[in-house]
């Protein structure tokens, strides 16, 4: 085969759109390193198919004849498969099909996710997007936790909210105090220790010095050192739980468990990040040193087990808070769209994922150079090998103490920008992900959970994704800044019902910072690219956007001046609360009109991305008479 036909048969686009409408063509070159990564396809891919309820059924080759249908209930039936393949089968979930010593696994979905209209019938809901770290609580901390959302979400629902929006809060790497960033987990099956609350389950954590930017470096050691001491003085009490959350977790949580003492002993003496760095012994989960190590650190195994359940009992009751409250969705988890492949998961079951490959995003207007997030995804052969197992995983752990899930790039179930290690964004390609089959099982988990799906659509669309989102009852996102025509700004009565109506993201400036033009002073302090040739000319472009912006935003009112942003926040919350969008999600900056925006993608340690505080408790914040007046014209533009 020539390299375009390998490609191509691997799964890659050697040729693809790019944002601007411009057919692109991978280099060869690139096209090359890719397929060594990948490395050949063994075949030994399991059989799995897929369909909708009562549609036909689309049966590997090789499959005929009579066999026995087992359904997820347990009851087995023996069917003839050629009436099955016209047929489809009449239950949902995953079943399978046994004939002979061999087995097809079938995920069987409903035609959509559980949607809005499931959840209040008509209704337009609202909800803020929160950064936990950044909340405070009445009481004294380093950065948020668990009970902190859990006091955010009453005193939202206090006031109306239906939602709340979280970022990721997945596993990272306790005792790595650099590894702070929610979007590159160890692991998505597990939760961020660091959240966890003691107070929830009865033992409360010392005061700690709380300033307006998180001090990560002293306050994850120092937070660590506290739950440890909290562990070793009150594990008895906590033994019965955890003994029946460890039984419940079997062997995944072992594992995990294992990766964080085994990685929190060769951090400090090493300073080693990932398990690659680690003796060679000890790279194999169950080999001899991993086990020797377990039966000599048993009680520091204990003690990651431990966190695990005191991080997921404070998201349970955070949820129960917002259901407590009223909220008809609650929380909103978010689920990040890759890992670090040096973390948990990497390590006990690396061959779900890509090796040799970071995942990212091509070249387009907001990264003229592409992006390379260094991060890895699930192997797509190696998806359909398992059964989807580590992909259901993953929703269900979102889900699991959620009324809802954003899913993080979603163009990842359709297709996954992938660079070869040691290239640049430009030299990637993109990589199809078995999207069908994807959807379905979001669709699966979705309505088991009686939850809300949103994803994140912002970026390279492929063709008709949008289209298949909609069919699936999935959410899209419309984000102020780039609901734009020819004309300027589109007017919020144009929005679809369809999606999630939004002012910004934690990767975008709030309301007040445009307005403002803070993303310009920080555009140009940093030196980073940006579409104007120069400072002067990307602030009179501003000039020009505020205008639009103002006349979009329909009010007779004259233009306020650039340094006085309270009025375009307050209209720009009310006209998203007017959308026909079936939810609003306004970050919390831009309800309390603050100027930073948490993260600037790109940067590392030039910004301080995922450092800042709110300036003060939520149950404050909310009772200030500018932030009250907007939630009131929220709830009147929701059930206008």
């Amino acid at each position: 085969m020539t390299l375009r036909e390998r490609a191509i048969a691997a799964g890659l686009q050697p040729d693809w759109t790019d944002a601007g409408g411009r057919k692109q063509a991978v280099p060869d070159t690139a096209l090359r390193a890719i397929l060594e990564a990948l490395g050949e396809d063994d075949g030994s891919d399991s059989d799995f198919a897929s369909a909708d309820i009562g549609m036909p059924l689309q049966l590997p080759i090789g499959w005929a004849g009579t066999a026995e249908l087992i359904l997820e209930s347990g009851d087995r039936r023996s069917i003839a498969l050629d009436q099955l393949a016209a047929t489809g089968v009449a239950e949902t979930g995953y079943h399978r099909i046994q004939q002979g010593n061999r087995e097809l696994r079938l995920a069987i979905a409903p035609p959509r996710c559980f949607s809005i209209d499931d959840a209040a019938p008509g209704a337009r809901l609202w909800g803020p997007s929160v950064q936990i770290p950044s909340l405070r609580s009445t009481r004294t901390g380093a950065f948020g936790d668990f009970g902190t959302l859990a006091q955010t979400v009453a005193a939202f629902g206090a006031r109306g909210a239906d939602a709340v929006a979280i970022s990721p809060t997945h596993a990272l790497f306790p005792t790595d105090a650099s590894r702070f960033s929610p979007y590159a987990p160890s692991s998505r099956e597990f939760l961020n220790v660091l959240l966890a609350d003691p107070a929830q389950s009865g033992v409360a954590l010392p005061p700690e010095p709380e300033p307006d930017l998180i001090d990560w470096q002293h306050g994850i050691p120092s937070r660590l050192a506290h739950l440890r001491r909290l562990y070793d003085a009150h594990h008895a009490a906590f033994a019965a739980p955890l003994a029946a959350f460890r039984e419940q977790g079997g062997s995944t949580l072992e594992d995990h468990a294992r990766f964080d003492a085994i990685h929190a002993h060769f951090f400090a003496a090493t300073g080693a990040r990932g398990w690659q760095d680690w003796p060679t012994a000890f790279h194999d989960p169950t080999g001899a040193a991993v086990r020797a190590f377990a039966a000599d650190h048993a009680a520091d195994i204990a003690f990651y087990a431990w966190l695990q359940w005191l991080a997921r009992s404070g998201l349970d009751a955070s949820q129960r808070t917002a259901t407590d409250a009223g909220m008809r969705i609650g929380l909103i988890a978010d689920i990040a769209v890759g890992l670090d492949r040096g973390g948990s998961h990497g390590w006990s079951r690396r061959d779900d994922l890509l090796a040799g490959l970071s995942i990212g995003a091509p070249p387009d207007p907001l990264g003229p150079d592409g992006q390379s997030w260094g991060i890895t995804g699930f192997d797509p052969r190696a998806l359909r090998r398992t059964g989807f197992a580590p992909f259901i995983a993953t929703i269900r752990s979102a889900l699991a103490s959620a009324g809802g899930i954003r899913i993080d790039h979603a163009f990842g179930l359709r297709r996954l920008w992938v660079v070869p290690d040691g290239a640049s964004a430009a030299e990637g390609a993109y990589l199809d992900m078995p999207f069908a089959d994807m959807m379905r099982i979001v669709a699966i988990e979705s309505r088991r959970a009686r939850a809300i799906v949103i994803g994140e659509d912002l970026g390279t669309l492929p063709e008709g994704f949008r289209e298949a989102m909609t069919e699936r009852a999935m959410l899209g996102m419309r984000v102020l800044w780039f609901e734009r025509d020819a004309d300027g700004f589109v007017s919020g009565d144009r929005w679809s019902r369809d999606a999630v109506a939004m002012t910004g993201t934690h990767d975008l400036p709030t309301v007040a910072g445009w307005w403002q033009g803070r993303d310009i002073d920080w555009t140009w302090a940093l030196g980073r690219r940006s579409e104007a040739p120069d400072e002067a000319a990307d602030r009179t472009n501003r000039v020009d956007d505020r205008h639009k912006l103002w006349a979009a935003l329909d009010t007779w009112d004259a233009e306020p001046a650039p340094d006085d942003p309270a009025p375009v926040v307050d209209l720009a919350v009310a006209r998203i609360a007017e959308t026909p969008c079936a939810l609003a999600i306004l970050p919390i900056e831009d309800l309390v009109e603050l100027v930073e925006q948490p993260n600037l993608p790109g940067t590392i340690d030039e910004h301080p991305n995922w450092r800042r505080r709110m300036p003060d408790t939520t149950d404050a914040l909310l009772a200030r008479p500018d932030v009250a007046a907007r939630i009131d014209a929220i709830n009147t533009g929701r059930t206008a």
